[in-house]
């Protein structure tokens, strides 16, 4: 090798050096979701832990507004200045997240996107003269040339969205207005005013995620719902007091205490995590949100006796993406033997779409809060999962072939754990696969079942580290199996 060539490499080495010993300069090269959140916040106090969750994940969802809204429970007041309060912790700690990932906004940028809607509740809220600063700031969003879907997450009533729809009917051409309707997605935590029912009538191609129907037959609510036969340590106050309020700086001083249950308006926004697992233009497929259908549902399979807040129920006029249920059994450590193995309980249900995931979605939490005060070495940062094949490939029935990841690495250098599973309900091929081998290790051998037409199966790769609290990141592979 030449002098010349010699020293370029060793520039390069040093460079790829500098860039791993400051981890906080690396972005996260991913296509981020735009989110508008619209909040009943200070109608009780789980809007406000998920305010603190939200700003924590601030560097990785384009947060485009936070907009201050009524609902059935608190239908004449609304509260921006309680958003504030979040983003002004925020302040203190975005320095230090910034040592751990890049992309963290500036606090000044995200209080510029703090509005509030029209203090009236549902659709006393909508029509002519109804205009509020939200309603108009959610038209300003979707008028940007931006390509990327607009996600409206609604913690409380979204007459404020309504407004924004009822406006551009009115006022742009039918073209216009389905293209910006077009770009719209919304995640709704069921129907806290009467305005969502009204949209999803008026509006029949708007991408629309709900449970309708009482609060209790909901996917949301497996977030912190107590379910027997599993561990539920992670929503514990127990838990909370340790992990997130306590000795945590300043956003775990302002966490609140469970008053009704704990951060029920997450859901709507942990399926825009970039994880491995979540895809927002597939709810059908599952994540951290909780996996949705796209259908009709009829009527009388409705909750209409539940807990709704005094919202009515109505029939549906047409699909919507709504519950579906997964057939879960969770894996649980093993002290002897095989590390990980499959428990003794199976649960058929909604909920299990979005608990199964709770563990692992918790802990992240818990190490981004740790990232508000700790320095980079003393705290724990997610896996990198690298597969050693597509993401997607083709097979023919009876092909055998390997799934790898034995190149993953982690950033802290802590010792990785793998399983492999096969999930049925987010494939077309709904019979189980076996693998060849056990699933917690790096590969899995796996014979192709014989099919008649084309199948999917989706198969996911969960990698955990070791570290405290151990963090989980997946890849999904999607396997086309074509006949002989």
């Amino acid at each position: 090798m030449g002098y010349k060539n010699l020293k370029r490499s060793y520039y390069s080495i040093l460079l790829l050096l500098l860039i791993s010993s400051f981890p906080g300069i690396q972005a996260q090269d991913v296509q981020k979701s735009r989110v508008i959140i619209l909040t009943d916040v200070e109608n009780e106090p789980d809007d406000s832990q998920s305010l603190v969750r939200l700003v924590l994940y601030s560097n990785v969802i384009d947060i485009k507004g936070i907009i201050a809204t009524t609902s059935v429970h608190m239908k004449s007041d609304v509260h921006p200045e309680t958003i504030r309060k979040v983003i002004l912790a925020y302040e203190k700690v975005q320095p230090n997240l910034l040592k751990h990932e890049a992309g963290f906004p500036d606090a000044s940028s995200l209080l510029s996107i703090v509005k509030q809607g029209i203090p009236e509740y549902g659709m006393g809220g909508v029509g002519e003269g109804k205009d509020s600063e939200g309603s108009e700031w959610i038209i300003k969003i979707l008028d940007e040339n931006d390509p990327r879907p607009l996600w409206v997450c609604a913690w409380g009533g979204p007459n404020t969205l309504a407004q924004a729809l009822f406006k551009i009917r009115k006022t742009r051409s039918k073209s216009e207005a389905d293209k910006m309707i077009r770009k719209l997605r919304v995640y709704t935590i069921s129907d806290q005013d009467d305005s969502g029912n009204w949209m999803r009538k008026n509006f029949p191609d708007l991408f629309y995620i709900v449970s309708p129907g009482g609060y209790d037959t909901s996917t949301w609510g497996a977030i912190n719902q107590f379910v027997p036969g599993i561990d539920n340590e992670t929503v514990s106050n127990t838990w909370l007091a340790k992990n997130i309020q306590q000795n945590h700086g300043p956003l775990g001083q302002i966490y609140p205490d469970v008053a009704y249950g704990m951060e029920g308006d997450t859901p709507s926004f942990l399926l825009l995590i970039p994880n491995g697992l979540n895809d927002p233009d597939h709810p059908e497929w599952g994540g951290w949100g909780g996996r949705y259908e796209l259908y009709q549902p009829d009527y009388s399979s409705l909750n209409t006796k539940g807990f709704t807040g005094g919202v009515p129920v109505e029939p549906e006029t047409r699909p919507i993406w709504t519950n579906a249920n997964d057939r879960y059994t969770p894996y649980i450590f093993s002290k002897y033997g095989q590390a990980t193995r499959r428990d003794t309980i199976t649960f058929f249900n909604n909920k299990a779409t979005l608990f199964r995931w709770r563990d692992e979605f918790q802990n992240d939490f818990a190490a981004r809060i740790d990232w508000c005060t700790k320095p980079y070495r003393e705290a724990n940062h997610p896996p990198v999962p690298l597969l050693e094949q597509p993401d997607q490939i083709t097979v023919k029935s009876g092909d055998v072939f390997t799934l790898r990841a034995s190149s993953s690495t982690d950033p802290d250098n802590d010792n990785l754990s793998y399983l492999w599973f096969q999930y049925p309900e987010a494939s077309t091929y709904k019979k189980t696969v076996r693998f060849s081998q056990v699933e917690n290790i790096y590969r899995v051998i796996i014979t192709a079942p014989e099919v008649d037409k084309k199948e999917t199966v989706h198969f996911i790769l969960k990698v955990t580290d070791k570290g405290d609290p151990p963090l989980t990141r997946y890849k999904r592979i999607i396997v086309n199996i074509t006949p002989e």
